[in-house]
């Protein structure tokens, strides 16, 4: 896999990771203020949303380039092994398809949205920044995951280093 491939899913992963630890820690905050002093964070629910979803496609292309999403292997296990790394192309490139569907989509969402003007019902924030905020995490796995096609349909593994 090309090294900066692995450099940006992991500068990805690690900023997911510091937003899904600030989310906890404001979760942590309001409820502990909610019990002491009668007054949580205010938005703290939208503020973890919002702060869930990014962590969840920052890390995205991590797990992807590991090969940590989920793959069901039950009926294919008996393949010989060129059979089953051409599967493994065909899923790549599924995911490659949705997940640069759904990168553009949210993109167009979040110009849709912006021009709408919406905004959270709380904390007023202009809803089109977690929509856009999405489409990087989702486009890098599209395009590891194609690379990783690639690399099945000549016969290597779906994850480099693992035979």
């Amino acid at each position: 896999m090309n090294l900066w491939l692995k450099k940006i899913s992991l500068a990805f992963a690690v900023l997911g990771g510091l937003v899904a630890f600030v989310s906890a820690a404001m979760v942590c905050v309001s409820i502990a203020m909610r019990a002491t002093l009668s007054r949580p964070i205010a938005g703290d629910v939208e503020l973890t949303q919002f702060g869930i979803a990014l962590c969840i496609s920052l890390c995205l292309p991590w797990a992807q380039l590991h090969g940590a999403n989920i793959i069901v292997d039950f009926f294919t296990q008996s393949l010989p092994e060129r059979a089953s790394r051409r599967l493994d192309a065909v899923g790549a490139v599924l995911l490659a398809a949705m997940c640069a569907l759904l990168s553009w989509r949210t993109s167009v969402g979040a110009m849709s949205v912006r021009e709408a003007g919406e905004t959270s019902m709380i904390l007023d924030l202009p809803m089109w920044w977690a929509y856009v905020s999405l489409a990087p995490g989702l486009a890098l796995t599209a395009l590891i995951a194609l690379v990783q096609a690639a690399r099945c349909w000549r016969g290597g593994p779906l994850v480099e280093g693992v035979r």
